[in-house]
């Protein structure tokens, strides 16, 4: 049977930022269960097994699957998403079930995502072999399956039982649904396979009229199930070219798929064997592709993201950094240009980075989204260590000019300041940002690396406008001693981003996390004391420097498994977890429902939260409707967050989608105003 289609974790290494240009940190990964429907819960897909007549010792089986309007089930291999049903049979000695036999299915395609399904009523047919002599035969069968829309997924599960019974009347369904499987190909097709493309020839007489053909693999991460599909006639065979999977493409010995002829869902059944398969052909229409958005608007998606991440609430910590860069720039024109390459170049490379991380991870198996490196606790660690060093630089502990946060401007400095804007501005997203990160997550990885690029130019751009437009640059107040006391000023708010960070720890680790780094951070600023008392007296400072970065690489490094302690919510808002599940039932009950997605580490949420959110009028409008709320803390990894921040189009937090009465849901705004949310409950 079809293995599940979405992933159980993992536990995952990915390298960590390097640390005051020298040390790296060490991501993990967190294992959540998958959870399951009750044995006895509300279906929103109905199975029936039914049993027709023995002939010549043989019986068929048949599932009957009946989806509620606006759900759906899914093929033997679902496509991109989903789960193909699991049968576990209970039959008495000597009778034997076949392989399950399926209709053609349709093609649906959501976010860019290629399924396998049936959105009206239909049967899984299983044959079976009745020992001769044989009375009445009783059979039970345990089945599993994955109801979905294009919002939410639900696994269900049945016990059904039927009795084969000899004599019994002929039930003529079973004609309407074997009409539906696809007719088996008399011939082999033949297949060859290279890193790109899978090409068949199936031998299908040219009279054979095709519309809308489309080719249902049944093996696994063989192709790409969402990109087009090349058909073409050369005589009686039929060549069809399929891309190969994007991610870690799967060989395959044979090749058992299924050939959808036209829209009323006509198709047959092949093998296909390794073979020569002949080129040219006339070329026929293809089957459906995703349809995402223009590569060039999701460009401009990207760049206007960027820009409009520096006005928002996830900046805010490293503004001081940019503030100082800005106030250097003014030195003289040729230095402003340098720097603001050098930013440049460091934002851009950050951005690279974290999106080939992104797709590696996704690649192989994790649900992981944007900003996912904030969802791991030794990376807070590491900023944290960070962000004392910087508020100890900046208060003249010490010295430190390469990266030269806050010295006398330099490339290197300008270079490192961008790759820890990046690093920390992109937790949340923002306007325009969501669309792009989103589509990112689905384009083949030059385009989605191109969207990366173009995210970090948007974030650098502000900067290489002053950079390069002299007229900017000539507002800018000229270096002097101001900086010297601006500088001391500056640590204010860094100060605030380090205790800040300590909070995460806290709330990521528990309080023994929060210890253990609070007394890491005092050992690294009693060194950096040693380096500062070197400095001051004309001394080298290697050895104190050396051994700070030593005990920063060796705190974040072997730190302890963290341990969250369970925390009460003081919500004004009364919000139940979220969880495919609870969403289910919410919408099952024709109650308006609010899906709230956040996270310790996204500004932007807490903004929305204060503003928006945790209001008493918005309470009061909320009971008074009835509204359902579920809030998703995305904090830490959550697979089942993930996947439903993915099923929205949305490659991180903040999220917030309305579920009307109707059922009818409407992704809100990601910058909520304060009388929003009461308004749509009235």
């Amino acid at each position: 049977m079809q293995k599940r289609r979405y992933r159980l974790p993992v536990t995952v290494l990915c390298h960590l930022m390097v640390l005051l240009g020298a040390f790296m940190v060490l991501l993990g990964a967190v294992s959540v269960p998958a959870r399951a429907a009750p044995p006895h819960a509300p279906t929103h897909i109905a199975a029936q097994l039914l049993a027709g007549p023995v002939k010549d010792g043989k019986a068929t089986l048949a599932i009957r699957m009946t989806p509620e309007a606006g759900w759906h089930g899914y093929w033997l291999n679902p496509g991109d998403a989903g789960l193909g049903m699991q049968l576990s049979w209970d039959v008495p000695e000597g009778v034997k079930t076949g392989q399950p036999r399926y209709p053609v299915p349709q093609t649906l395609v959501v976010q860019g995502l290629m399924n396998h399904v049936y959105e009206s009523e239909y049967a899984v047919l299983a044959p079976v072999t009745v020992p001769a002599g044989k009375g009445r035969i009783p059979v039970h069968v345990k089945a599993q399956w994955l109801a979905c829309t294009e919002q939410i997924c639900v696994p269900e599960r049945a016990e059904l039982a039927a009795e084969i019974a000899p004599g019994a009347p002929h039930d003529p369904r079973f004609d309407t649904w074997t009409q539906r499987l696809p007719a088996p190909l008399d011939a082999p097709a033949a297949f060859a396979l290279n890193d790109k493309t899978l090409r068949l020839a199936i031998p299908l007489p040219a009279s054979v009229p095709l519309e809308a053909p489309h080719l249902f693999v049944g093996q696994d991460k063989l192709i790409d199930y969402a990109a087009p599909q090349a058909f073409a006639r050369k005589g009686d065979m039929l060549l069809v070219t399929i891309p190969r999977a994007r991610f870690a493409p799967q060989n395959a010995a044979g090749i058992d798929a299924v050939l959808r002829l036209d829209a009323a869902g006509n198709g047959i059944a092949l093998t296909a064997r390794p073979g020569p398969v002949p080129s040219g052909g006339t070329m026929l229409a293809g089957s459906e592709a995703p349809k995402l958005p223009a590569l060039p608007w999701l460009l401009l998606a990207a760049l206007a993201g960027g820009l409009l991440l520096n006005v928002m609430p996830c900046v805010f910590p490293i503004l001081s950094l940019k503030a100082l860069s800005l106030a250097r720039a003014g030195e003289s024109e040729a230095h402003a240009r340098i720097e603001g390459l050098a930013y440049a170049a460091g934002v851009i490379l950050a951005c690279l980075g974290l999106g080939a991380a992104l797709l590696a991870l996704r690649a192989g198996g994790e649900q992981v989204g944007w900003a996912f490196q904030l969802q791991e606790p030794v990376v807070v660690v590491a900023l944290f260590a960070l962000a004392v060093a910087i508020t100890a630089n900046l208060l003249g502990l010490f010295e430190f000019s390469v990266p030269g946060f806050a010295s006398a401007g330099s490339p290197q400095g300008a270079f490192a300041t961008g790759l820890l804007a990046a690093f920390v501005a992109t937790p949340c997203t923002g306007p325009f940002m969501a669309s792009a990160m989103g589509a990112a997550l689905l384009l083949p990885v030059v385009p989605a690396m191109g969207l990366f690029a173009t995210l970090g130019l948007g974030i650098a751009l502000p900067f290489l406008a002053v950079a390069f437009v002299p007229a900017l640059r000539a507002r800018l107040p000229r270096p002097g001693r101001w900086m010297v006391t601006f500088r001391r000023v500056m640590a204010v708010p860094m100060g605030l981003t380090a205790l800040a960070l300590a909070w995460l720890i806290w709330r990521l680790g528990g309080s023994a996390s929060l210890a253990y780094v609070a007394a890491l951070a005092a050992l690294v600023l009693a060194l950096l004391g040693l380096v500062g008392r070197a400095q001051r007296s004309g001394k080298r400072a290697l050895m104190p420097a050396f051994a700070t970065l030593a005990v920063l690489a060796v705190g974040v490094l072997t730190m302890p498994e963290p341990r969250p302690q369970a925390q009460e919510e003081a919500s004004i808002i009364k919000a139940r977890p979220f969880s495919p599940e609870a969403l289910a039932e919410a919408r099952a009950n024709g109650k308006p429902v609010f899906v709230w997605m956040t996270a310790d580490w996204c500004l932007t949420c807490k903004v929305n939260e204060a503003a928006a959110i945790e209001r008493e009028d918005t309470r009061v409008a909320f009971e008074k409707a009835g509204v359902v709320v579920l809030r998703g803390d995305w904090t830490r990894r959550d697979p089942a967050i993930t996947r439903y921040l993915t099923e929205q189009g949305a490659a991180g937090v903040p999220l917030y989608v309305w579920y009307g009465r109707d059922g009818r849901a409407e992704t809100l705004p990601q910058v909520l105003t304060p009388a929003l949310l009461a308004e749509k409950a009235r």
